[in-house]
């Protein structure tokens, strides 16, 4: 049932921490989308799916979401403790396709359907731009659907009442011509709960070649509420360096919903595992992923990995940290958390 986000008053969305029902997933299955354009085979990013699904499962139920001509390549790679949605879909990035789940104190679990329009018209989305507002009926949960083009990796939350984003994906005109921050902010505010956005500049001259833009969960990434940790790059001369520099600068300058300077934890990024062939690699350790219980953190084979997983280990005391290498899935311009939506449980815990 789809409910008008202008009477969404109550709603909010959890940190990612809060303890999880389920995390949902899309099983990659476009063959010509990842052999053409990232220069890697299907099956080898299907391998890197599954390392990633089979890891969480450890921890917690996955809701996989598959496109009826992929059943038989899940299934086969795909362990325990993972239940199967077939839905016709056209890519694989739950992060930003899937619903942004928020809860309320009496009303329970629900949805938000974002207008999914793959990062300004990117790619095929015919079948996407639905897919929440199909996995919310699938569910059984109320949705909330709105005008705002935006994508889960664009937003990161501190279940406090602070949201950090990126002016180069929300402002960008191939998303909301026209919108201004203070139009986005009081969405946000009625659909999620937020009492203050905070906004990075992102990468405002598309150094990177992301085709997010600049999503906010390859920059930063919330430990705590006032704690986060940030991606860092010892290539200080790179033209990204700067981009990095500028964000850091913003955050530096920020204050919470509460009035808390954040504490920033730098997280140097997988500089030696770059594919310098590759039209954009993820290398971005801030790309990571919260389960109960455990961090499934991106890993490339690289001394770095240790490195990133010392850092996790001490910023989430308690936490499992869960290293999976993902050195396919990162042609295609995405880490852990761009392939994975939590669905917190009710009520909130944690």
């Amino acid at each position: 049932m789809q409910h008008d986000d202008r009477r969404n008053s109550g709603w909010q969305m959890p940190a990612e921490w809060v303890k999880h029902a389920a995390t949902w997933m899309v099983w990659p299955h476009n063959q010509a989308l990842w052999e053409s354009s990232w220069g890697v085979t299907l099956a080898m990013v299907q391998t890197d799916f599954a390392r990633v699904a089979n890891a969480i499962a450890r921890f917690e139920p996955v809701n996989m979401v598959v496109d009826p001509s992929a059943v038989a390549s899940a299934k086969a790679l795909c362990g325990p403790n993972i239940e199967f949605i077939e839905l016709a879909v056209n890519d694989s990035w739950c992060r930003d396709s899937g619903p942004s789940f928020v809860c309320h104190p009496q009303q329970g679990l629900a949805g938000v359907s974002w207008r999914f329009n793959a990062w300004g018209g990117k790619s095929a989305h015919d079948l996407d731009e639905t897919l929440a507002r199909r996995a919310l009926e699938r569910l059984g949960v109320q949705f909330f659907g709105t005008t705002l083009s935006n994508e889960g990796g664009a937003i990161h939350v501190d279940g406090e009442g602070t949201l950090i984003t990126t002016e180069s994906v929300l402002l960008n005109p191939n998303r909301n011509p026209g919108v201004t921050k203070a139009e986005i902010e009081e969405i946000f505010t009625r659909l999620l709960g937020v009492k203050k956005t905070i906004w990075l500049p992102g990468d405002p001259d598309h150094v990177t070649g992301d085709m997010t833009d600049g999503h906010v969960d390859g920059v930063c990434a919330f430990a705590h509420p006032g704690v986060l940790l940030v991606d860092a790059t010892h290539d200080t001369g790179s033209p990204y360096a700067e981009v990095a520099r500028e964000n850091r600068r913003a955050l530096e300058l920020a204050t919470d919903a509460h009035g808390r300077s954040f504490e920033l934890i730098e997280l140097y990024e997988a500089t030696d595992a770059v594919d310098t062939e590759a039209e954009v690699f993820c290398a971005s350790y801030t790309n990571f992923y919260i389960a109960n219980n455990a961090i499934i953190m991106p890993a490339y084979g690289i001394d770095a990995d240790n490195v990133a997983a010392g850092v996790l280990a001490q910023a989430f005391p308690g936490r499992e940290v869960v290293p999976v290498r993902i050195n396919n899935l990162a042609h295609g311009g995405g880490g852990v958390h761009c392939i994975t939506q939590q669905q917190p449980a009710w009520p909130v815990q944690g």
